[in-house]
């Protein structure tokens, strides 16, 4: 996969899987990884679909709805991804937090849902539930950052909160942060985000 790789400078820091949003590249959400921690390895990757000269990591169908085949497919290929990551560049497999924007926050969100201790914790920023049916893991009390907009007309609110309850019920420890806004990255949802992620990684380093 077409990726960029930054080493950090604290080997106790988790690497940052960041999975930038439809339209998007591996460069886009870097600044933002920085801002989160910037002592930490980063591996950004670009997702191997095309909508209309669009990069995406999963097909869909029509607009919120996906094409379920191609996204377990391309979970497994970003689930085995990682794990060659891991070797090439020596980082811990076990230690990897998705940082992910809408179509990235989804298949993180279906990393998550799918593949057991995929990652050690997840961003997902403005997510939508990616598989209703799909068959949860125990995820025995990770992390996980949800940020929403009560106006997202890409993504209905219900949306995140819905996935929010089943991630809640199958054990994981999940955040929300909500803002009055629409589908939009916010500094103050970044900011949260990094808050949450300082709480969750940063006292035991």
């Amino acid at each position: 996969m077409k990726h960029v790789f930054k080493q950090g400078t604290n080997p106790q820091a988790p690497t940052l899987l960041l999975l930038h949003g439809t339209g998007g590249n591996e460069h886009d959400l870097l600044a933002i990884a920085s801002m989160i921690d910037e002592e930490a390895n980063v591996l950004s990757v670009r997702g191997n679909v095309l909508e209309n000269g669009m990069p995406r990591f999963f097909k869909r169908l029509a607009m919120g709805v996906l094409d379920q085949e191609d996204l377990a497919f391309r979970t497994k290929e970003l689930h085995d991804y990682i794990q060659q990551a891991a070797n090439d560049y020596n980082f811990d497999r076990e230690n990897v937090v998705a940082v992910g924007y809408s179509n990235g926050a989804n298949i993180a969100a279906n990393l998550i849902m799918t593949e057991q201790q995929s990652v050690a914790g997840a961003i997902l920023y403005h997510p939508m539930i990616p598989n209703p049916d799909a068959q949860i893991p125990n995820l025995a009390k990770l992390p996980v950052f949800i940020g929403a907009g009560v106006n997202d007309q890409m993504v209905p609110y219900k949306e995140s909160e819905g996935l929010k309850a089943m991630l809640l019920e199958h054990g994981a420890e999940v955040d929300m942060h909500v803002e009055p806004y629409g589908h939009q990255l916010t500094g103050s949802e970044v900011e949260a985000s990094k808050i949450w992620y300082a709480r969750n990684y940063k006292q035991s380093n």
